[in-house]
Protein backbone atom coordinates (compact mmCIF):
# COMPACT_ATOMS: atom_id res chain seq x y z
CA UNK A 1 0.00 0.00 0.00
CA UNK A 2 0.92 3.73 -0.72
CA UNK A 3 0.78 4.71 2.80
CA UNK A 4 2.96 1.99 4.01
CA UNK A 5 6.07 3.02 1.37
CA UNK A 6 5.18 6.55 2.94
CA UNK A 7 6.13 5.72 6.42
CA UNK A 8 9.25 3.64 4.78
CA UNK A 9 10.69 6.59 2.83
CA UNK A 10 9.51 8.91 5.81
CA UNK A 11 11.65 6.88 8.15
CA UNK A 12 14.54 6.77 5.48
CA UNK A 13 14.47 10.82 4.86
CA UNK A 14 14.35 11.11 9.43
CA UNK A 15 17.57 9.14 9.17
CA UNK A 16 19.48 11.17 6.52
CA UNK A 17 18.24 14.17 8.31
CA UNK A 18 20.43 12.79 12.01
CA UNK A 19 23.23 12.11 9.59
CA UNK A 20 23.42 15.55 8.62
CA UNK A 21 23.00 17.36 11.89
CA UNK A 22 25.84 18.63 13.99
CA UNK A 23 24.39 18.97 17.13
CA UNK A 24 23.60 16.05 19.36
CA UNK A 25 20.19 17.09 20.83
CA UNK A 26 18.09 17.20 17.44
CA UNK A 27 20.17 14.41 16.08
CA UNK A 28 18.98 12.03 18.86
CA UNK A 29 15.48 13.86 18.73
CA UNK A 30 15.39 12.89 14.79
CA UNK A 31 16.73 9.37 15.74
CA UNK A 32 14.19 8.26 17.71
CA UNK A 33 11.52 9.62 15.43
CA UNK A 34 13.72 7.22 12.50
CA UNK A 35 13.11 4.18 14.69
CA UNK A 36 9.87 4.43 15.49
CA UNK A 37 8.77 5.15 11.65
CA UNK A 38 11.13 2.01 10.82
CA UNK A 39 10.11 -0.35 13.09
CA UNK A 40 6.36 0.68 12.29
CA UNK A 41 7.54 -0.22 8.48
CA UNK A 42 9.00 -3.38 9.32
CA UNK A 43 6.02 -4.66 10.74
CA UNK A 44 3.55 -3.53 8.66
CA UNK A 45 5.88 -4.96 5.48
CA UNK A 46 6.92 -7.88 7.91
CA UNK A 47 10.54 -7.25 7.64
CA UNK A 48 11.68 -8.08 10.82
CA UNK A 49 15.52 -7.81 10.63
CA UNK A 50 14.38 -3.77 10.19
CA UNK A 51 11.93 -4.58 12.97
CA UNK A 52 14.30 -5.76 15.42
CA UNK A 53 17.06 -3.29 14.68
CA UNK A 54 15.75 -0.36 14.98
CA UNK A 55 13.28 -1.80 17.73
CA UNK A 56 16.57 -2.49 19.48
CA UNK A 57 18.30 1.04 18.43
CA UNK A 58 15.24 3.17 20.20
CA UNK A 59 16.37 2.93 24.01
CA UNK A 60 19.82 3.63 22.97
CA UNK A 61 18.78 6.67 21.33
CA UNK A 62 16.54 7.68 24.27
CA UNK A 63 19.31 6.82 26.55
CA UNK A 64 21.71 9.17 24.78
CA UNK A 65 18.81 11.89 24.89
CA UNK A 66 18.12 11.31 28.56
CA UNK A 67 22.11 12.11 28.91
CA UNK A 68 22.19 15.25 26.67
CA UNK A 69 18.96 16.83 28.78
CA UNK A 70 20.68 15.82 31.80
CA UNK A 71 23.92 17.47 30.74
CA UNK A 72 22.17 20.57 29.26
CA UNK A 73 20.60 21.10 32.95
CA UNK A 74 23.70 20.98 34.55
CA UNK A 75 24.84 23.30 32.31
CA UNK A 76 21.96 25.56 33.35
CA UNK A 77 23.21 25.38 36.64
CA UNK A 78 26.64 26.28 35.67
CA UNK A 79 25.33 29.65 33.49
CA UNK A 80 22.92 30.33 36.71
CA UNK A 81 25.99 29.97 39.27
CA UNK A 82 27.63 33.28 39.45
CA UNK A 83 31.49 33.27 39.38
CA UNK A 84 33.44 30.27 38.75
CA UNK A 85 32.14 28.13 36.43
CA UNK A 86 33.00 24.58 38.76
CA UNK A 87 30.86 25.71 41.47
CA UNK A 88 27.58 23.91 40.39
CA UNK A 89 29.27 20.96 38.50
CA UNK A 90 28.37 18.34 41.11
CA UNK A 91 28.91 15.03 40.47
CA UNK A 92 31.08 15.70 37.44
CA UNK A 93 34.06 16.55 39.74
CA UNK A 94 35.70 13.99 41.44
CA UNK A 95 37.49 15.16 44.68
CA UNK A 96 41.33 14.67 46.56
CA UNK A 97 41.99 15.79 50.01
CA UNK A 98 45.57 16.81 50.79
CA UNK A 99 47.32 17.53 54.01
CA UNK A 100 49.34 20.23 54.52
CA UNK A 101 52.93 20.81 52.90
CA UNK A 102 51.32 18.30 49.83
CA UNK A 103 51.64 19.36 46.03
CA UNK A 104 48.30 19.10 44.03
CA UNK A 105 51.07 19.15 41.31
CA UNK A 106 54.75 20.65 40.34
CA UNK A 107 56.40 22.59 37.72
CA UNK A 108 56.72 20.53 34.65
CA UNK A 109 54.00 18.10 35.34
CA UNK A 110 51.96 17.12 32.37
CA UNK A 111 48.56 18.90 32.20
CA UNK A 112 45.53 17.09 32.49
CA UNK A 113 43.20 18.27 34.95
CA UNK A 114 41.81 21.28 35.81
CA UNK A 115 41.06 21.95 39.32
CA UNK A 116 38.93 23.82 41.94
CA UNK A 117 39.42 24.61 45.50
CA UNK A 118 36.68 23.46 47.51
CA UNK A 119 38.50 24.11 51.43
CA UNK A 120 41.49 25.36 52.60
CA UNK A 121 44.50 27.68 51.26
CA UNK A 122 46.92 26.57 48.66
CA UNK A 123 50.08 27.95 47.68
CA UNK A 124 51.25 29.04 43.65
CA UNK A 125 55.55 29.21 44.04
CA UNK A 126 57.41 31.46 42.17
CA UNK A 127 54.42 33.96 42.03
CA UNK A 128 53.57 34.52 45.70
CA UNK A 129 50.01 34.02 44.88
CA UNK A 130 47.82 32.26 47.82
CA UNK A 131 44.72 30.58 46.56
CA UNK A 132 41.83 30.46 48.92
CA UNK A 133 38.15 28.65 49.09
CA UNK A 134 36.29 28.62 45.67
CA UNK A 135 39.15 29.47 43.45
CA UNK A 136 40.01 27.58 40.00
CA UNK A 137 43.32 26.91 39.09
CA UNK A 138 45.39 25.11 36.73
CA UNK A 139 43.72 26.60 34.23
CA UNK A 140 46.56 28.38 32.03
CA UNK A 141 48.99 25.84 31.26
CA UNK A 142 45.88 23.59 30.01
CA UNK A 143 45.42 26.06 27.41
CA UNK A 144 49.65 25.57 26.52
CA UNK A 145 51.16 24.28 23.63
CA UNK A 146 53.46 21.99 25.81
CA UNK A 147 51.25 20.62 28.41
CA UNK A 148 53.28 21.39 31.01
CA UNK A 149 52.73 23.45 34.60
CA UNK A 150 54.58 26.23 34.89
CA UNK A 151 54.65 26.30 38.60
CA UNK A 152 53.88 24.63 41.56
CA UNK A 153 50.75 24.53 43.39
CA UNK A 154 51.52 23.71 47.39
CA UNK A 155 48.53 22.89 50.25
CA UNK A 156 49.68 25.32 52.86
CA UNK A 157 47.08 23.38 55.06
CA UNK A 158 44.45 20.36 54.56
CA UNK A 159 42.66 20.57 51.54
CA UNK A 160 39.88 19.50 49.66
CA UNK A 161 40.55 19.46 45.95
CA UNK A 162 38.11 19.16 43.34
CA UNK A 163 38.87 18.32 39.53
CA UNK A 164 37.43 17.29 36.34
CA UNK A 165 40.13 15.57 33.65
CA UNK A 166 40.59 16.65 30.19
CA UNK A 167 37.90 14.36 28.08
CA UNK A 168 35.08 16.04 30.72
CA UNK A 169 36.48 19.26 29.88
CA UNK A 170 35.66 18.70 25.91
CA UNK A 171 32.60 16.95 26.59
CA UNK A 172 31.25 20.13 28.57
CA UNK A 173 32.68 22.38 25.97
CA UNK A 174 31.31 20.80 23.12
CA UNK A 175 27.84 20.37 24.95
CA UNK A 176 27.43 23.72 25.85
CA UNK A 177 30.08 26.40 24.82
CA UNK A 178 29.26 28.63 27.41
CA UNK A 179 31.42 26.55 29.90
CA UNK A 180 34.11 27.19 27.81
CA UNK A 181 33.02 31.10 26.86
CA UNK A 182 32.67 31.07 31.29
CA UNK A 183 36.48 29.48 31.74
CA UNK A 184 38.17 31.55 29.16
CA UNK A 185 36.74 34.50 30.81
CA UNK A 186 37.87 33.70 34.20
CA UNK A 187 41.31 32.36 32.41
CA UNK A 188 41.81 36.19 30.98
CA UNK A 189 40.78 38.03 34.47
CA UNK A 190 43.68 35.25 35.61
CA UNK A 191 46.23 36.52 33.03
CA UNK A 192 45.08 40.04 33.68
CA UNK A 193 45.79 39.93 37.09
CA UNK A 194 49.48 38.45 36.54
CA UNK A 195 50.16 41.42 34.39
CA UNK A 196 49.27 43.71 37.21
CA UNK A 197 51.01 41.67 39.93
CA UNK A 198 54.64 41.13 37.67
CA UNK A 199 54.34 43.24 34.92
CA UNK A 200 58.33 42.08 34.55
CA UNK A 201 57.45 38.68 33.63
CA UNK A 202 55.04 40.13 30.44
CA UNK A 203 57.60 42.61 29.50
CA UNK A 204 59.96 40.94 26.83
CA UNK A 205 63.71 40.58 27.55
CA UNK A 206 66.06 42.81 25.54
CA UNK A 207 69.81 41.87 24.88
Amino acid sequence: MLWIEAIGWGAALLTMSAYSMRTMLPLRLVAIFANLSFATYGYLTEIYPTLVLHLALFPFNCFRLYQILNDTRQMKRVRAGAGNPFENLGALLKTRNLEAGDYVFRKGDTVDHLYYLRSGRIALEGIDVTLTTGEMFGEIAFFTDEKQRTLSAKCIEPCEVAYIDEATFLKLYYQDPSFGLELMKLTTRRLVDGMHRRPEACTPQTS
